[in-house]
């Protein structure tokens, strides 16, 4: 029996969350077109025969500008020194770039086996594809170069085992029911954050977070109250939208997400509420889970 953690690494956007989500086949990292979405650091549990694969999902490193930005940008380093394998993610459809080589030589030093996972390789031709992969193979001695697609499934079984054969013997280390170790509200409180950063414009990404304040089981009915915290009212706008139209959108959307990974009908109360410049205060950081 193997057991133990790998994790996705990678610049912002390389499709860390997307693929954790593929191999599990549950939605448990939140995953949005804009870069820097993860927060937390996710565990997610992939149990096979033989193997227990704990994956465990991080923020993209970035150079930081904000107290947040330094704090994610240390997460990310404590579980890369913690896990047996890391998959570095390159999308197949951008050209290799200053922060893949960045965070190459960030990796050097670790002890964990590096693989080199070239993603979203259903966007490009078989041509262009063999050209990445053979610039990813330039950059680094990788353990090995596996090419997935996590849209489409392609290698994702290949890329489990790969990963699995890095880890060390051991005793299972989570029961066998068990698909994450996140508590429930904050995977929730993802979920809102989710749908509240779909369609918003580009000013606005980094300036939401979710608190759940509340989560009440009565019979087959879940109420969930929950705060969505901005850093100004200019922005507390823009969340709400004309005649609060955004703001349902929001809550439509989550409910969905929410009831269908808790299993029960929802009743999702939502609140809009300024924290004035939380990014770069650390008592609303505390506050907010960071």
């Amino acid at each position: 029996m193997k057991a133990g953690f790998a994790c996705f690494v990678g610049r912002p956007n390389a499709g860390k969350s997307t693929l954790t989500n593929a191999i599990v086949g549950q939605k448990i990292a939140i995953t949005s077109s804009k870069p820097q979405t993860t927060r937390h650091v996710i565990r997610a549990v992939l149990h096979k025969p033989d193997a227990q694969l704990v994956l465990v999902d991080t923020p993209g490193l970035h150079r930081p500008r904000t107290l947040l930005g330094e704090r994610l940008n240390d997460l990310v380093r404590q579980t890369w020194s913690e896990v047996d394998a890391i998959g570095l993610c390159v999308p197949a459809d951008e050209e290799i770039g200053r922060g893949d080589r960045f965070i190459t030589g960030e990796l050097a030093e670790l002890k964990a086996s590096v693989i080199a996972v070239v993603t979203k390789a259903d966007l490009v031709d078989k041509k262009r594809l063999a050209e990445q992969l053979l610039a990813v193979s330039q950059l680094a001695e990788f353990a090995e170069v596996v090419p997935v697609s996590a849209v489409s499934g392609y290698q994702l079984d290949t890329l489990v085992d790969v990963m699995t054969k890095y880890l060390p013997e051991s005793p299972q280390l989570y029961p066998d029911d068990m698909l994450t170790d996140e508590p429930e509200h904050v995977l929730v409180a993802e979920l809102v954050r989710e749908a509240a950063l779909e369609g918003v414009r580009d000013e606005l990404p980094h300036s939401i977070a979710v608190v759940v304040e509340e989560m009440i089981r009565e019979g087959s009915l879940t109420k969930i109250y929950a705060d969505i915290y901005v850093e100004r009212s200019s922005q507390k706008a823009i969340v709400i939208g004309h005649k609060a139209s955004r703001l349902k959108d929001v809550g439509t959307r989550a409910r969905a997400e929410i009831e269908a990974l808790l299993g029960s009908r929802i009743y999702l109360d939502l609140h809009v509420r300024v924290a004035k410049d939380w990014q770069r205060d650390p008592k609303q950081l505390r506050k907010l889970g960071f």
